[in-house]
């Protein structure tokens, strides 16, 4: 008798684990704002600068 009710309090104790989707939607935000023209005048610069000192490197 004592075994029996050392199994339910045994059972009753496990824990339950759910997997559930979230109510709401997962939203990634992404504020991605690309520049090439930075680049592109960078690099203008830089192959001046070569050009005016070709002993730099």
């Amino acid at each position: 008798m004592t075994v029996l009710l050392a199994g339910l309090v045994l059972a009753a104790c496990q824990p339950t684990v759910r997997v559930e989707a979230p109510k709401e939607p997962i939203t990634i935000n992404l504020n991605i704002k690309l520049d090439a023209e930075v680049r592109v005048k960078l690099e203008e610069q830089a192959d001046q600068d070569i050009a005016a000192n070709p002993d730099i490197f």
